[in-house]
């Protein structure tokens, strides 16, 4: 079975994580109103000279990083492990906001780079809303 990816204008097999990838994508695209033009998925990046792949990025109009996103199938637990592993890609990122997402759990966070903490937040802000302080 194949979905169509919007961002990447293909079909993809629709397998446990790519459900929860379409239903985030959904999520940034339509209640989030993030354009389509700033969201990038499956990108290969460099992490302490690994080669790493994030699920999805969405930039800023200026082409830094607003948010990172890694989806887990939904049987996969969300634990420290998953925040280990984008806190690994924040390095190469920088991003300011980071969501990690099973599809049945939804964690949001933006980054304090200074402590290089996280705090947790309900939501990640609308696009309209993405320019105002946290």
């Amino acid at each position: 079975m194949q979905i169509f990816d919007e961002v990447r204008k293909k079909f993809v097999a629709l397998q446990p994580e790519e459900w929860v990838r379409q239903h985030c994508l959904h999520f940034i695209l339509k209640e989030k109103k993030y354009p389509i033009s700033l969201v990038s998925i499956e990108k290969q990046l460099l992490v302490h000279g690994q080669k790493k792949r994030y699920d999805i990025v969405v930039y800023n109009t200026d082409g830094s990083v607003h948010c990172v996103v890694e989806c887990k199938a939904p049987n996969i637990e969300i634990n420290q492990e998953a925040f280990d592993q984008i806190a690994q890609y924040n390095i190469s990122l920088n991003t300011t906001y980071i969501m990690i997402t099973n599809g049945v759990n939804h964690y949001y966070c933006t980054m304090h780079k200074p402590s290089k903490t996280y705090r947790f937040l309900e939501s990640l802000p609308e696009y309209s809303q993405q320019h105002k302080r946290i």
